[in-house]
C-alpha cells in the first residue's frame, strides 16, 4: 500500500508540474513583416541613390533569411551577394559590420572565409523595442563607410516604428 501511495503521490507532483515545463516548450519571436524588409531595404537604396550611388541592399532575419532584396538598376549584380554576407555578420555579432570589424579585428580575416559571412563596413542591426530581429546590408557604394551610413538611414527613417513594436 506503501508503494502505491507514494507512487500516486510522485505521479501527481510530475502531472502539477508539466505545465509549468510546458509553457518553456513554445516560445514567441518578433519577427519583422515582409513590408517593413522591403521599407527598409527600399530606404536603403534610395539613400545611396540621393548620393549618385548605384547599390543593392539585403534585409535579412534574426535567422539570417533574407527577407528583401532590391538592387538599384546600375548595381552590379554581385552587390546583392555581398549585401547579403554583411547583413549576415550583424545577425552573426549582434553589431554594425564597422564595429564588429574594430572589436574583432584578430579574428576578421577567419570570419571572412565562413559561409555565408563578410565582416566589410556596411551593415546594421535591426532591432524591435530593444530585440534583434534582423540587419540590413548594403554594397556598392564606393566604400562601407557610405554602405553602412545607408543602411543606418534606412533603419533610422523607421525606428520610431521599430521602438514601439509589440
Amino acid at each position: 500500500m506503501h508503494r502505491i501511495s507514494t507512487f500516486l503521490t510522485a505521479t501527481a507532483i510530475v502531472i502539477a508540474a508539466a505545465p509549468a515545463f510546458a509553457d518553456n516548450d513554445i516560445i514567441t519571436v518578433k519577427q519583422m513583416s515582409m513590408e517593413l524588409a522591403r521599407d527598409i531595404a527600399q530606404g536603403a537604396v534610395d539613400a545611396c541613390r540621393a548620393q549618385g550611388y548605384q547599390v543593392a541592399a539585403t534585409v535579412v532575419d534574426r535567422g539570417a533569411a533574407p527577407q528583401a532584396i532590391l538592387r538599384d538598376m546600375y548595381a552590379p549584380s554581385f552587390t546583392i551577394e555581398i549585401s547579403r554576407k554583411k547583413a549576415n555578420a550583424v545577425i552573426l555579432s549582434s553589431v554594425a559590420t564597422s564595429e564588429f570589424r574594430k572589436n574583432r579585428a584578430d579574428i576578421r580575416q577567419e570570419m571572412n572565409h565562413v559561409t555565408g559571412i563578410l565582416v566589410l563596413d556596411g551593415a546594421v542591426p535591426i532591432r524591435a523595442a530593444g530585440a534583434l530581429v534582423g540587419a540590413v546590408g548594403v554594397a556598392g557604394a564606393p566604400g562601407g563607410e557610405k554602405d553602412e551610413a545607408c543602411a543606418r538611414k534606412a533603419v533610422e527613417a523607421i525606428q520610431d516604428k521599430l521602438d514601439f513594436a509589440e
